[in-house]
Parts: C-alpha cells; sequence; structure tokens
C-alpha cells in the first residue's frame, strides 16, 4: 500500500487560485522546509473499490512531518483490518452540524456569533482536520496564526509608507477578548462531540492564552484629546481626505482605549449640537439614564409614564447582520423601572407631540405600532442607522470619536462623579450585581480622582503644612475642553424641532455652529 508525504498551504496566486505546494514560502532560501509555513498532508493508495476504480485517501493539517508520516502509517493499518477510511468526520463537518443543532435551542444572536467565529476563524484553520484527530497544537497554531496576522497589522499602522498605512486602515486586530469567545465558541462546540463520544478530549478547553482583560474606559481628557487630533489631522493631510473620507477618517483613528467617555462639557456639546434632529430624544435619553441602543430603538410608549417619571423598558431591536429583530431583554432585571429627570421628562413630551404631528402628516402610510423612536413614517428604526447617526452628528460638533454605546458608559460615570451612589447607579443600569458596575466604572472623571484625593489627604491631622517648608506650587489638574475638528456639514437635510431640556447649557465658543441636519435615513423614506 504506497504512499506520500507533502505540504501545502492557502496561499494564492495574483489571479486568485490556489498555490498549494507550488508556493514558495514553504521552503527556506537554502532550500530546507519552513517550519512557519503551511501543514503537513498525506496522500495513500487504497484497494480498487466495487467499480474497480483506484481510490486514495488524503489527509491534512499536521504541524510536523512527522505528524503525517505517524498518521499516515496508522491509516495503512487500518486499511489493513478492512476499515472504511473514506468516510470522515472533519472538524468542519462537525462544526456545521453541531450549529445545526444549536440553531433549535439557542437565541438567533448566540448562535449567529457561533458562526461568526466559525466563518471566519474556526473553519479556516481546522476545518479540513478529523475531528477525532484535532490536537491541542493544531488550535494553539490557529492562535498564533491570530497574532501573526495582528502583529502585520500593527506593523502596517506604524510604517512610514503612506499606502502601507492605507492598506489596514480600518482594519481591526483580533483582540485577546475576542480569542477569548473565539474559544469559548471551540469549547463548546467539542464539549458536545465529547458528550457523543466522538471524542476523548475537549482540546479547546486545553489552550492557553492571554487573559482578557476588560478594556478600561477612559475620558476625553484635553491632553488626550490634543495627541488624537494631531494624528487625524497629520492623515487628513497625508490622505487629503475631504467630506465624506474625513469623516471616515475621523473614525478610524485610533483611540487611547476602545471605551472612551466624554466630559459633561463635551457631552453638553454634542446635546446642543443634536437638539434639532428628530432623534435627539433618543440620544438625550441615552446620554442621561443609560439606556442601551436596543433598548431605546424597542422602547415602547405603553412602557413610558410621565407623569409618574419613569420609564419600563421590555423589549429591544437586535441587530443580526443586517437583519433586525424584536426580542426580550438581556436579563430579568433589565425590566426594572428607570427614574426620569424633569428635563428628560419635557424632551420626551416635545418628542411625542413631534411624533403625533409626523402621524398626521403620513396619514394612512402610517407604518407605527406604539414605539416611541421611529423613522419618519412610524416603521422600526434600525440599530446600525442609529449608531451611524450619532458618529454623524458627533463628527459634525467637533467632538472627538465615542461608540453610542459609550455614552451610556457616560452616564455611569457623570452619576458617579455627581455623587450618586454606585448601588443606585447599579440600578440605573439595571445590572445583575454591583460587582459588575463597580468593574465596568472603576474609572472616573479626573475632577472626581481628584476630589477623592484631597478628601483621602484632609483625614490626616498636620501641625505643620508641608507647603509652608517647601513651595511645591499647586498640581496642575486636566482641562476637559477639546479643540472642534475640521467636518463637513451635510446638505439638503430637513429641521425638525425635538424639544429642548430644561435650562440652558452655556455653549463652548470652540464649539461649531450647526445649521441642518439629517435624519436617520437622509430624508423621508
Amino acid at each position: 500500500m504506497s504512499g506520500s508525504i507533502f505540504k501545502r498551504c492557502r496561499c494564492r496566486d495574483e489571479e486568485g487560485r490556489d498555490l498549494g505546494t507550488r508556493c514558495p514560502r514553504l521552503r527556506r532560501s537554502d532550500g530546507t522546509w519552513n517550519s512557519k509555513h503551511g501543514v503537513w498532508y498525506f496522500k495513500v493508495e487504497l484497494e480498487p473499490g466495487a467499480n474497480g476504480r483506484r481510490r486514495y485517501l488524503k489527509r491534512g493539517g499536521f504541524a510536523t512531518r512527522e505528524e503525517a508520516l505517524d498518521a499516515m502509517s496508522d491509516a495503512k493499518v487500518k486499511a489493513g483490518r478492512g476499515r472504511d477510511l473514506t468516510s470522515r468526520l472533519t472538524f468542519g463537518t462537525w462544526f456545521d452540524r453541531w450549529l445545526a443543532m444549536k440553531r433549535q435551542s439557542l437565541q438567533r444572536s448566540t448562535t449567529e456569533r457561533y458562526a461568526q467565529h466559525g466563518r471566519a476563524f474556526l473553519k479556516p484553520h481546522l476545518g479540513h482536520i478529523d475531528l477525532d484527530r484535532l490536537r491541542v497544537d493544531h488550535v494553539s497554531a490557529m492562535f498564533r496564526a491570530i497574532e501573526e496576522n495582528n502583529a502585520r497589522i500593527e506593523a502596517a499602522r506604524a510604517s512610514d509608507d503612506p499606502a502601507v498605512r492605507a492598506s489596514v486602515r480600518g482594519r481591526r486586530v483580533t483582540g485577546p477578548v475576542t480569542q477569548q469567545r473565539i474559544r469559548a465558541t471551540l469549547r463548546s462546540c467539542l464539549a458536545d462531540a465529547v458528550r457523543q463520544q466522538l471524542v476523548d478530549v475537549n482540546v479547546g478547553a486545553l489552550v492557553e492564552l492571554k487573559p482578557a482583560r476588560r478594556a478600561r474606559a477612559l475620558v476625553w481628557t484635553r491632553e488626550r484629546v490634543e495627541a488624537w487630533r494631531a494624528e487625524y489631522e497629520r492623515v487628513l493631510a497625508e490622505t487629503g481626505a475631504e467630506g465624506s473620507d474625513a469623516f471616515r477618517v475621523w473614525r478610524a483613528v485610533d483611540r487611547p482605549s476602545p471605551v472612551m467617555v466624554w466630559t459633561p462639557q463635551q457631552t453638553g456639546a454634542f446635546l446642543d449640537h443634536a437638539v434639532r434632529h428628530r432623534l435627539y430624544a433618543l440620544f438625550h435619553l441615552v446620554a442621561y439614564r443609560g439606556l442601551r441602543r436596543g433598548e431605546a430603538c424597542g422602547l415602547r410608549w405603553e412602557d413610558v409614564d410621565l407623569e409618574a417619571g419613569t420609564i419600563t423598558p421590555r423589549r429591544q431591536l437586535r441587530q443580526i447582520g443586517w437583519e433586525v429583530e424584536e426580542a426580550d431583554l438581556k436579563t430579568d432585571g433589565s425590566e426594572a423601572p428607570i427614574a426620569l429627570d424633569r428635563a428628560t421628562v419635557d424632551v420626551l413630551r416635545a418628542h411625542r407631540v413631534r411624533q403625533s404631528e409626523e402621524r398626521l402628516a403620513w396619514g394612512e402610510a402610517w407604518q407605527g405600532v406604539g414605539h416611541v423612536f421611529t423613522r419618519e413614517d412610524g416603521s422600526l428604526l434600525h440599530p446600525a442607522v442609529v449608531t451611524a447617526t450619532f458618529e454623524r452628528l458627533a463628527f459634525e460638533a467637533g467632538l472627538p470619536p465615542v461608540r453610542l454605546h459609550d455614552l451610556r458608559h457616560g452616564a455611569a460615570t457623570l452619576a458617579l462623579a455627581a455623587g450618586v451612589d454606585m448601588k443606585v447607579v447599579q440600578e440605573m443600569l439595571r445590572h445583575s450585581s454591583i460587582t459588575i458596575t463597580a468593574d465596568i466604572y472603576s474609572s472616573v472623571l479626573p475632577e472626581m480622582a481628584h476630589e477623592a484625593a484631597e478628601a483621602a489627604a484632609a483625614m490626616i491631622p498636620r501641625a505643620v503644612s508641608g507647603g509652608s517648608v517647601v513651595p511645591l506650587g499647586s498640581p496642575t489638574v486636566p482641562h476637559d475642553g477639546f479643540s472642534p475638528l475640521r467636518a463637513v456639514q451635510p446638505e439638503g437635510f430637513s429641521q425638525v424641532d425635538a424639544g429642548r431640556p430644561g435650562g440652558t447649557r452655556t455653549r463652548d465658543p470652540g464649539i461649531m455652529s450647526f445649521g441642518d441636519f439629517p435624519s436617520e435615513s437622509g430624508g423621508k423614506s
């Protein structure tokens, strides 16, 4: 029974065809095999089938030549004993079968996340390997490949060549948190394989990864804004970006942390800028009371009691791919009532009046079914469009970028800075545990940190002030200000007065004046 060993990879030529065993990177310049590129395969000729035709068994995914040789020897032994080796269950086949089972019992958003991990990582790296031959080394090699791709992206970002930097602009590295989630998907998949006695060991549970630390929320202090703005301006000058291209640069330039929080002045500047937009009340509610995007989009008027000054979110709009579905909230605790301040009640009253005017204007074409925030014709908002609208307004206001979800973080941080008890903030955000709240919002506004330092220092009785002996001067407290960015106003959008919160915020002369602002769809739809 003859057999052969060979090495191949998944590289493609300029026309998109697989190079396979022809890839020049498989060998080093001295002709020896490159251990960091490609995987080993074996091919064994089997006994002819019933039709007399030749049959071959080919298996791959082995990290070393020795592993492939051992596997080929094992295959020859099994074939000699009459085992049918042509029927194989690869990891990719099992993953698809497992995912189909999970779709019947889990939420769609969960199975879509599993499917995305399978498409992007698990099946490309592990799909061709026989399920019963999947080893820890294979999984470790997958995560090494992910890290190598991360390194290539980071190196390209740091390159002196503008074309190289442009080639990775908008691409994101696969960080430790995402890698932990990929491994969790693999572990769940293989756990079911163990239960069905398809494999003996769950190798996904044996792979070690870097610890995934939660991204720390940072405040956009003046120093951070100036550093970020300098990079933004550099990229603008380098690319000559204007208009929509400048907006894309604004979104793509790296931030100090994935989670950034605006200062009170910056939040006020955004709300002042967005006040005439028809979705102003949505952004106000998120900024003041910390609603999640899906909760705000799924909020119904029947869950709003303006006389009592409370809202009780019960449903959410959840985005899956590009599709949107209405679903239950994240946890039972998420349905707890949320108290509203008077300004927010006034904003919602004004929003309800404006929505009534839209309903009358649309007449029989109105599609509303009772949601607080909708498109102009009453149909459901698309969460992604809400996010895009928020980012565009923040860009136009000359503010540094934050995610829409960061307004929720900002609401909690501002409440803590105002002296609100952590337990009250937990109830506002409807976290299941105060530990979660404390962990997420351990970072606070700079002035709150300084107040804590002063309070701690005041606890120590002193007969002589150290300042009277050695004049050290006063510490410099970071400012919350920021300078406006270059932004381009959109054209052809109507203004709809959505109401203004009680009181008047002092406008920063450095903030750009506002004109017309877009609806979430760029006009009636």
